[in-house]
């Protein structure tokens, strides 16, 4: 397996000093996803093999104190489950981001114990998943791993990337509803990274006034959601 890296970033894992492992690959398409590159691209292109990773992991032990592992989807790497256990071994506290598609794949983690921290996307309303998703089969995998997370030891979040073209504030309403009572809950507004996967489709950020209606229209059922990177 090979994996792209980011040495050092202090974002990614919210109070932790981390790297950033990406693995390629996803079995979504959501048009505005912001790393196209790494959704579409071949393994081969990714510079570090699963050994270099290790390497580099051991040698950065007394100046890291995490991992966060993202994509893509991680959880499509039949791999990754022996990958974690082996970056844990070495010490680290691990963050996984996933979309939720993979739920046996992301029990079987969460029950060996091998994660800190789960971040997992939640793209849209369930009326209205595929949409954001590109997918028909997304919903009923996502929904399963909604309910592994809310009934799971492990610290966690679901993080909804808001955009102006797909989301409303009924929809917002319509997530919160969905994932009532959960501790944590970001609303991320799109930004163009220039890597985007529909690059023939205008997006844009949702406008501040509606951006601040939808966690008005959250707040009631999940208090703790706030808006990411105001």
């Amino acid at each position: 397996m090979r994996f792209g890296l980011q040495k050092l970033t202090l974002l990614d894992y919210p109070g932790v000093m981390a790297c950033t492992v990406f693995t390629n690959g996803c079995n979504f398409r959501c048009p505005f996803c912001h790393n196209a590159s790494i959704v579409t691209g071949k393994e081969s292109d990714m510079p570090l093999d699963t050994d270099g990773l290790l390497t580099f992991l051991d040698s950065r032990k007394k100046i890291l104190d995490g991992v966060c592992i993202t994509g893509g989807e991680p959880l499509l790497h039949d791999e990754i489950p022996g990958i974690i256990s082996e970056i844990k071994k070495l010490g680290y506290k691990v963050k996984l981001d996933t979309n939720g598609s993979r739920p046996e794949r992301l029990h079987k983690i969460l029950d060996a114990g091998n994660v800190d921290y789960v971040a997992m996307d939640i793209k849209h309303s369930p009326e209205k998943y595929a949409l954001a998703s590109g997918s028909d089969s997304a919903l009923e995998p996502v929904k399963k791993s909604v309910e592994l997370l809310k009934n799971a030891s492990v610290e966690f979040e679901f993080r909804t990337t808001v955009v102006a073209q797909l989301h409303t504030p009924d929809d917002m309403e319509s997530i919160a509803r969905w994932i009532a009572g959960v501790k944590r809950y970001y609303l991320q507004n799109f930004a163009d990274s220039g890597d985007i996967l529909q690059r023939d489709t205008q997006f844009s950020p949702v406008p501040k006034d509606t951006l601040n209606e939808m966690l008005k229209r959250v707040t009631p059922f999940v208090p703790g959601a706030v808006i990411r990177g105001k």
